[in-house]
């Protein structure tokens, strides 16, 4: 049979060839060279994701690692300060979640400034306020996503504080301390019969609540809606600016790829960072419980289409502990390990 080859027109082909490198990159994790096209950026082995097309004025991936050396490391990045307003968050024995939070994000942001002269800090919020001024809860974590999500950020930390169910301090347990003998009579009225038996002696004892620690939580690998969403959201704004006539199709099959690559370095982006914070803390003497995935529970970090890092600075139930992050000392050392953090994830080729 007689083939006929139909040539395509140049934007076409491109866009074919676009979608081919994509594809082989998602499986195979080759190295590309971008050839005539100057909207790739120059391309490293890092495996396993190695190339996707740049968004118009923004760095591959959105994270703090840059490809090559041209451009700043760290061009924005979104601070919020868990819980605020109606939502107190945990609560200590003298203080509520939500005003640490506040402290430590605020010098947090002053710290990173000094650090990373170039970069752009915003805030979810800087006062008791709900990020939006919000007066829900729900509307609140949402705001905080949307505010994320606008400013493009590059990168996404949330601080928190931790709690026991057990209340704050300590408690009172009822324990069995040990045993007395005592008669029991068995059987009806008087004609029963005697029985010695153990009895056990009950005491209140104050348990004291001693658990201790920071924990850095990410979101799991596993693609959800929200976040899909929020990559796709953030990607529509941007052109294929190989010549200026030919925009990313947000339904089309490369921007699923495009998507989903993105989801994969937002992971190990992401993992990458929370494992150095937990290292800093763990140089400075902290208890650290490690990184932990989450796939429900954590809607912010679910609803941000960029790297994003919640962390859980302490707990606020045990009695030493909250005095550490409410003290200025305590808030320093935490925004000292966490620019720590920063700056050696900033180092690592695509922050990996």
């Amino acid at each position: 049979m007689l083939s006929i080859v139909v040539p395509l027109p140049f934007y076409r082909m491109k866009k074919v060839f676009t979608w081919l490198i994509l594809t082989a990159t998602f499986l195979f994790g080759a190295s590309f060279s971008a050839g005539p096209f100057h909207d790739f950026h120059s391309l490293r082995s890092v495996a396993p994701f190695h190339a996707v097309p740049s968004f118009k004025g923004r760095a591959p991936f959105h994270t703090v690692g840059s490809f090559g050396s041209s451009g700043p490391i760290l061009r924005t990045i979104v601070l919020d300060a868990g819980h605020g307003g109606l939502d107190p968050g945990t609560a200590g024995l003298f203080s509520h979640e939500k005003n640490v939070t506040l402290k430590i994000t605020l010098k947090l942001g002053a710290a990173i400034k000094r650090a990373f002269p170039g970069t752009k800090i915003v805030y979810t919020r800087t006062t008791d306020a709900l990020p939006g001024n919000a007066t829900t809860t729900k509307q609140g974590i949402y705001n905080r996503a949307i505010i994320a999500n606008q400013a493009k950020g590059d990168l996404f930390i949330s601080i928190h504080c931790d709690a026991t169910v057990e209340p704050p301090g300590g408690h009172y347990e009822d324990r069995i301390t040990g045993y007395r003998k005592k008669a029991v009579y068995t059987g009806p009225g008087h004609s029963g019969r005697r029985k010695i038996v153990d009895a056990p002696i009950h005491q209140s004892v104050w348990v004291k609540n001693t658990k201790i620690g920071a924990t850095a939580f990410i979101w799991k690998a596993d693609r959800s809606d929200l976040k899909g969403d929020a990559i796709d959201q953030i990607g529509q704004d941007s052109k294929d600016v190989s010549d200026g006539t030919d925009a990313w199709d947000a339904d089309g099959p490369e921007a699923r790829i495009r998507a989903e690559l993105y989801e994969k370095k937002y992971f190990s982006s992401s993992a990458s960072l929370a494992n150095l914070v937990e290292e800093e803390f763990a140089k400075a003497g902290r208890k650290t419980w490690g990184v932990r995935q989450r796939g429900a529970g954590i809607k912010v970090l679910e609803a941000t289409g960029m790297p994003s890092v919640l962390i859980e600075t302490g707990y606020l139930s045990n009695k030493e502990e909250e005095r550490y992050l409410n003290g200025d000392r305590g808030q320093r050392e935490i925004v000292r390990n966490i620019v720590h953090a920063l700056v050696r994830y900033s180092q690592k080729p695509e922050g990996r």
